[in-house]
């Protein structure tokens, strides 16, 4: 599984590690992903993604129907599709 945010984007940054001789040495760092399950009731559907808790933030300040939309304007694939209930 790669260790990239399905909304946001984020993804594995490199930088270093420099002790305290001030000797750099290569690293990674890893977004803090989870794997969240929602529930969209304007489409009534379950989805399962995988998200930064960054990004969690933003879903509970805008709602995650509205998050989807704003990213499907922006043209951002997200892997969710948005079947409006009828």
């Amino acid at each position: 599984m790669s260790k990239v945010c399905q909304l946001s984007g984020k993804r594995r940054m490199k930088g270093h590690k420099v002790s305290h001789s001030n000797v750099k040495t290569l690293r990674l760092f890893n977004p803090n992903l989870q794997k969240k399950r929602f529930y969209i009731p304007e489409t009534d559907q379950w989805v399962t993604i995988k998200v930064a808790t960054s990004t969690l933030r933003t879903i509970d300040k805008l709602g995650l129907y509205t998050y989807l939309r704003r990213l499907e304007a922006e043209g951002v694939q997200t892997g969710v599709k948005l079947n409006i209930k009828k």
